[in-house]
């Protein structure tokens, strides 16, 4: 059976993002929560998720001895299916911008920074159901096309320096990236795990996608 590793480096959201994995795999995939390099470096995909700030995240990914190493082997390296969750997403980037300038892992050019909502009425954090607007047909998104729900909880996002690496939008005063992809990794801003049936549906085509 194949593994999807669930990377445990003390983010928030990491029981509920594990139980909505096992949900989506319906045993066909053994889901492994780990901060261990070996199995990480073995798994078939992985999953980084992620919540609170950029900084703060990228120092407790990077205090655990030779993983950001074998998430790097295993996924630029042997092309494992990545998928980037909230903060785990922002991770992706060439580096955030919340308090200060923080490198990030420079998997997909571009920077997190501040959303900006031009209608004073959005709030920030940018909080509850959204939907998805301006999908483009990757295959993780397979059914959420047409304004699908989903739920955010965020005051920053990550823009990519190439729109082209945008695979969907959302609009909160303002349009910003929701999900991104290039090549076998992908991230969304939004919680799959908070995000019911539509949530559920994206980490099951996560799971079954072949890049």
């Amino acid at each position: 059976m194949q593994s999807v590793a669930l990377i445990d480096y003390g983010s928030g959201n990491i029981h509920s993002a594990g139980k909505a994995l096992v949900k989506a795999a319906a045993d066909r995939m053994r889901v492994i929560v780990t901060s261990d390099p070996e199995a990480v470096a073995k798994a078939d995909r992985i999953v980084l998720p992620g919540v609170g700030a950029f900084a703060a995240c990228r120092e407790a990914l990077h205090a655990r001895p030779g993983l950001v190493e074998a998430m790097t082997e295993a996924v630029r390296g042997r092309g494992v299916p990545f998928l980037g969750i909230c903060v785990g997403m922002q991770l992706m980037a060439t580096r955030g911008l919340e308090h200060g300038a923080t490198p990030g892992l420079d998997w997909i050019e571009g920077e997190v920074r501040l959303i900006t909502p031009s209608d004073p009425a959005c709030k920030v954090p940018h909080m509850g159901w959204n939907a998805l607007v301006g999908t483009s047909g990757h295959p993780i998104l397979a059914g959420l096309e047409g304004g699908a729900p989903v739920y955010f909880t965020h005051s920053f996002a990550f823009f990519p320096k190439d729109d082209a690496d945008v695979i969907a939008w959302v609009d909160h005063g303002g349009r910003f990236p929701a999900a991104v992809a290039r090549g076998n990794m992908a991230g969304v801003q939004f919680h799959p795990e908070k995000s019911q049936t539509a949530g559920l549906s994206l980490l099951a085509r996560f799971l079954e996608w072949r890049p």
